[in-house]
């Protein structure tokens, strides 16, 4: 068992001191259980992102290269998911995919730019057929998908406040902006499918799925930024090589050169 997921069951053992101990251990296994069925107990296959050190799992760098990679992964879902499902698609949903997917552009190119200086595990991003099978599909993995990146966004946001300098407090900031707007891709699929939207008092965390009919659904958040990618090889995509389901690999030069603009879309720049 990995360090992340002891760190996760110390965490539900410590918040919930005032049960029982028959009590606490059913909340362990339970949560056991739950990362077991979505294939979480253990850290992701290091493939793509060897230079990841595990012995500093939540360290500057580390976040940098798996929010980059994130944010490839994103461009492309929702690029491609657009151009393939827009005939599907009632207008509004289709532009706010199309507009998300714009974002999620510049969110990598801020990351990767000289001013936060990340550099993504791989461009190349394998992405399962089922994602792009139907509407429903693309939007369950988009609830899903931006869910990963709001907790990973706040994990970063809490390492990069905890450097106690100016740059940290920059990059702290950066992190919750971009985590913002993940909320707001959230919500839009979530109300696209029919649910409500708006169904959080507070971004989550470490906290339960307690959202109904998602894959994730009853599953606890992640402590450690390298189970983002747990999370994501899961559902089937694969970093840099073949995901655990069939699908098709995907570059992000090739698709982000086609990633649509929406000339509503503003705030593009950060301060």
């Amino acid at each position: 068992m990995s360090d992340v997921n002891n760190l996760l069951f110390e965490t539900i053992d410590r918040q919930n001191a005032h049960e029982s101990a028959s009590t606490r251990r059913t909340l362990v296994k339970t949560t056991a259980a739950a990362l077991g069925s979505m294939g979480l107990l253990g850290y992701a296959s290091q493939d793509a992102f060897s230079q990841i050190r595990t012995d500093s799992a939540n360290s500057v760098e580390n976040i940098t290269t798996v929010a980059a990679t994130a944010e490839v992964l994103a461009t492309i879902v929702n690029t491609v998911g657009a151009e393939r499902l827009g005939g599907q698609m009632d207008a509004v949903t289709l532009r706010n995919v199309r507009a998300a997917a714009q974002q999620e552009k510049n969110h990598y190119e801020l990351l990767t730019s000289s001013t936060v200086g990340g550099t993504p595990a791989t461009t190349t991003i394998h992405v399962p057929d089922e994602v792009f099978s139907s509407p429903e599909a693309l939007l369950t993995t988009l609830v899903v998908g931006d869910q990963v990146f709001i907790n990973a966004y706040l994990l970063a946001t809490t390492v990069f406040a905890r450097q106690g300098n100016l740059m940290g407090s920059q990059f702290a900031r950066y992190s919750a902006e971009i985590m913002a707007t993940e909320a707001v891709h959230r919500a839009l699929a979530l109300q696209s499918l029919g649910k409500l939207g708006n169904d959080r008092v507070y971004a989550k965390f470490g906290q339960r799925e307690e959202t109904t009919g998602l894959p994730t659904t009853g599953s606890a958040g992640f402590f450690r930024i390298l189970d983002a990618v747990a999370v994501l090889e899961s559902a089937g995509f694969g970093f840099g090589k073949a995901g655990s389901k069939p699908g098709t690999a995907f570059t992000y030069a090739e698709v982000a050169a086609r990633t649509p603009s929406d000339p509503d879309v503003n705030t593009i720049t950060i301060r």
